[in-house]
């Protein structure tokens, strides 16, 4: 039986990223920085093993500081803008993927939710999982 692959792609299809397997976690997170990233209240990343996953295009690379005081590197299309995927030194061996860039309703449910304190009063959050301030 072979292994589920699935393909991400920016919005005008230059930039695109095949995940081979299922991936290791599924997180949504409210941070700011995020909000900022996404244009919404929040944003979902699904994390694959580096090994498994697949990079067709340029990207263009932008390293800022996360809220853990550590540095993150977000992968972008240079036509379109669109973040594709990101990288954190202290998640070696790691990629997050945006989940909304694979355009798969049906994508597994997050395993967990960060930085809710900072969640948009009248969102709530219907799916199962952990819950983290």
């Amino acid at each position: 039986m072979s292994e589920t692959s699935r393909t991400a792609s920016c919005c005008c299809g230059q930039l695109s990223l095949t995940a081979v397997g299922e991936p290791s976690t599924v997180s949504m997170c409210h941070c700011f920085e995020c909000q900022k990233r996404t244009g919404s209240l929040f944003g979902v990343q699904a994390r694959f093993p580096d090994e498994k996953i697949e990079v067709k295009g340029e990207a263009r690379a932008y390293t800022r500081t996360g809220d853990t005081g550590k540095p993150v590197t977000f992968y972008s299309c240079p036509v379109c803008s669109t973040t594709l995927y990101w990288q954190a030194p202290a998640l070696p061996g790691l990629t997050a993927v945006a989940v909304g860039a694979f355009g798969e309703p049906n994508f597994p449910t997050p395993h967990y939710s960060v930085y809710e304190t900072r969640q948009h009063r009248w969102l709530k959050i219907e799916a199962e999982m952990e819950h983290y301030d």
